[in-house]
C-alpha cells in the first residue's frame, strides 16, 4: 500500500518518497486513518516499528489548513520523557513537513530558556516538549495553550517510569478540554490504562504486536561473566571480533565515565552519555555516534528511547536492566528499518532474577555463549524457563 493511499497530502507523500519510505508499516496504516478521522487514539507499539511517523503524518495533514497563528500559542502538543527523544520527534516533523507551511520546536531543560521563549513569541504549530521545561515557561506565561487542538503522549509508559506523572496531570488541566488526544506506549500497563482514562475519551485502541515480543530481526545471545571481567571482555570482544560500532548501556553515569576509561587505556575510543552531562554536549556525542565519528557510545538506560540511529548493528547490555520492558526498549535501537540488528547481554550471578524475568518477558530462553579466557567463578543458573522437574511423569 503507498502512502497516498492513506489519505495524505501530496507535499507530504512527496517528502516521504525523498526519505526513500516505500510503504507504510503496520503501526502507520491502523493509526493514520483513525487519527485523520479526529477520534482519540490509545497505541501499544514497540520500539523500531514506525512509530513517530504514525501520528506525525496525520498531524501534519490536520493542521495543514490556512490558519492566523496567535503570539504565544501552539495548535498541537506532543509530550515527550527525555530531551533526546523530543529533538528526535521534532527533526521528523521537519523533514515530513518540509513542503508545508508549519512551524515546529522542540523545548527541553537543561539550556537556557531565553531562545525558546523567544521562539514561542510568534506562535508554534507543533510543539514538542518535556513537560518539566514546558510547566517552567507556562508558569512564566511563554505560552499559552487556548488555541491547542491536540495532544500526543509519546513513549508514555516511559514517562510514568520517570516520576512525570504530576508534571502530566498539571499540564493536562491547562488544556482546552475540546482537543483530540493521542496516547503511544510500547507497553500498556496498569499505569498507562489509567492515565488514558482521564487523557482519552472514546478512544479506539491500537495494537500491532503482543507485549510479548520483541523485534524479529534481532539476534539475541549472553555471556555469563564475573562482574570484575566485564570491562575486559567488552574490549576482547571489541578486537577479537572487530566490531565497527555498539551502543552500550550501563545503569550508572559513574559506571559509564569509569567504562569510558577502561576502554581508553585498552586502546579503544568511546563515548559516554548520561543526564550529568550537558544538553550541548549530549547533542554533539549523539551527532557524531550517528555520523560514525564516534565508535562505541556508553549510554545510561535513560537514552534508550531518545538514540536513533537507523543503521545501528549492535546494541551491548553491558549491565542487565531492573525492568524487562527496558531491556525491550534498549535492543529495540538495533534491527530497525528491516535491517538485522545483534543484541548481546553480560550476564553475571547477582543478575539472574533480572534475566529470568527477561526470558519471562520474551518467551523464550536467550541463546548462551562461551568466550574462551572468560571462565565465571560464579555460575549464573539455569534459567526458570529451561527448569525440568525432577519428578516429571512419563508419557506413555
Amino acid at each position: 500500500m503507498p502512502f497516498s493511499k492513506l489519505g495524505l497530502c501530496d507535499s507530504i507523500v512527496k517528502a516521504l518518497a525523498e526519505l526513500d519510505y516505500k510503504s507504510p508499516t503496520a503501526i502507520q496504516v491502523k493509526a493514520v486513518p483513525v487519527i485523520l478521522s479526529g477520534k482519540d487514539v490509545i497505541a501499544g507499539a514497540q520500539t523500531g516499528t514506525g512509530k513517530t511517523a504514525s501520528f506525525v503524518l496525520p498531524l501534519l495533514q490536520s493542521l495543514n489548513k490556512p490558519r492566523k497563528l496567535r503570539g504565544k500559542r501552539i495548535r498541537a502538543l506532543i509530550l515527550t520523557p527525555t530531551r533526546e527523544l523530543a529533538v528526535q520527534v521534532e527533526a521528523s516533523i521537519r523533514q515530513y513537513g518540509k513542503y508545508l507551511n508549519l512551524s515546529s520546536m522542540a523545548m527541553y531543560g537543561g539550556v537556557d530558556s531565553a531562545p525558546q521563549i523567544q521562539q514561542l513569541i510568534w506562535g508554534v504549530d507543533i510543539l514538542v516538549a518535556t513537560p518539566g521545561r514546558l510547566l517552567d515557561l507556562a508558569h512564566q506565561r511563554a505560552l499559552h495553550f487556548d488555541e491547542l487542538k491536540v495532544l500526543v503522549l509519546d513513549e508514555a509508559d516511559r514517562m510514568l517510569d520517570m516520576g512525570f506523572i504530576d508534571d502530566i496531570n498539571k499540564i493536562i488541566d491547562r488544556l482546552p478540554t475540546e482537543r483530540q488526544n493521542l496516547l503511544f506506549s510500547a507497553t500498556i500497563s496498569d499505569d498507562v490504562r489509567t492515565l488514558a482514562k482521564r487523557t482519552l475519551h472514546d478512544a479506539v485502541e491500537i495494537s500491532t504486536t503482543p507485549d510479548s515480543s520483541s523485534a524479529p530481526k534481532i539476534t539475541q545471545w549472553l555471556i555469563t561473566v564475573d562482574k570484575g571481567n566485564k570491562s575486559a571482555l567488552l574490549s576482547h570482544l571489541i578486537k577479537e571480533q572487530e566490531w565497527q560500532q555498539a551502543l552500550i548501556f550501563i545503569e550508572t553515569k559513574h559506571g559509564a565515565a569509569k567504562l569510558v576509561s577502561q576502554l581508553e587505556k585498552r586502546g579503544i575510543k568511546a563515548e559516554s552519555i548520561h543526564s550529568g552531562r550537558t544538553q550541548a554536549i549530549r547533542e554533539q556525542i549523539l551527532s557524531e555516534f550517528k555520523s560514525g565519528a564516534i565508535k562505541f557510545l556508553v549510554a545510561t538506560g535513560i537514552a534508550a528511547r531518545g538514540i536513533d540511529i537507523g543503521e545501528l548493528t549492535r546494541v551491548v547490555n553491558y549491565d542487565l536492566p531492573d525492568k524487562a520492558d527496558d531491556y525491550i526498549h534498549r535492543i529495540g535501537r538495533t534491527g530497525r528499518a528491516g535491517l538485522m540488528g545483534e543484541a548481546i547481554s553480560f550476564v553475571s550471578k547477582d543478575n539472574f532474577r533480572n534475566l529470568c524475568a527477561i526470558e519471562s518477558r520474551l518467551g523464550h530462553i536467550i541463546e548462551r555463549k562461551e568466550i574462551e579466557g572468560f571462565a565465571v567463578k560464579k555460575v549464573v543458573p539455569v534459567s526458570i524457563l529451561n527448569y525440568v522437574p525432577k519428578n516429571k511423569p512419563q508419557r506413555r
